[in-house]
């Protein structure tokens, strides 16, 4: 039991933030795994989403900076070259 009445609002407030980040941490990672699963042609046109899915994700504070970019990166050549 919390020692401090105003800890038990933190509490609350902790489990909140901890099921709404593993929500937007879990829809990401599924956006991800589907977007590498997309054929060719779709994958052209949903690059653009994608990207700024991952712009989002960054200012949300969900993922770094640097692992959208090294994302990105990654995802381009697979959607132009594919």
């Amino acid at each position: 039991m919390p020692q401090h009445k105003s800890y038990d609002k933190t509490i609350k407030k902790d489990v909140k933030r901890t099921a709404r980040n593993r929500a937007a941490t879990s829809n990401l990672r599924t956006a991800v795994k589907k977007f590498r699963e997309l054929e060719t042609g779709k994958r052209l046109a949903d690059y653009a989403a994608f990207q700024s899915l991952l712009d989002r994700a960054v200012g949300k504070g969900i993922i770094s900076k640097n692992r959208a970019a090294r994302l990105k990166s990654r995802l381009a050549p697979a959607a132009s070259v594919s």
